[in-house]
């Protein structure tokens, strides 16, 4: 992968910075939502700036990369944050979703971690 050079990244929310001077991009963990989504650390600036979009989409403009290894990455983080959305859903409402709308939570879930994990182990 090569940086492009003199090209200005869109970060969300009106904020933009120049590819060639982000150093790092941390994914933010905690509090993660909309308007935090990425941490960029940019050359001579003492503290990060918060940016709306992923780590991933920010790297595609960086960097030329092949896209079908951005939609796949991008594949990943959704399921990620699918499966971070799907394990706050109670067991009750769980139930009540499957009867009413027939769709089986559990199922997606295990399924998300077989996924995860299979591309975990692929990576190692």
């Amino acid at each position: 992968m090569e940086i492009r050079e003199h090209i200005i990244i869109p970060l969300g929310y009106g904020k933009f910075v120049r590819a060639d001077r982000i150093i790092a991009l941390e994914p933010i963990e905690e509090n993660r939502g909309p308007g935090r989504r990425t941490k960029i650390y940019v050359d001579q600036m003492p503290n990060p700036i918060i940016a709306s979009r992923t780590e991933h989409a920010i790297i595609a403009n960086i960097v030329e990369t092949p896209k079908e290894i951005l939609e796949a990455t991008a594949s990943l983080e959704l399921l990620k944050d699918l499966l971070d959305e799907i394990s706050q859903v109670g067991p009750m409402l769980r139930k009540s979703i499957k009867k009413e709308a027939t769709i089986d939570l559990d199922k997606f879930e295990r399924k998300i971690k077989e996924i995860l994990e299979h591309q975990t182990e692929l990576d190692q």
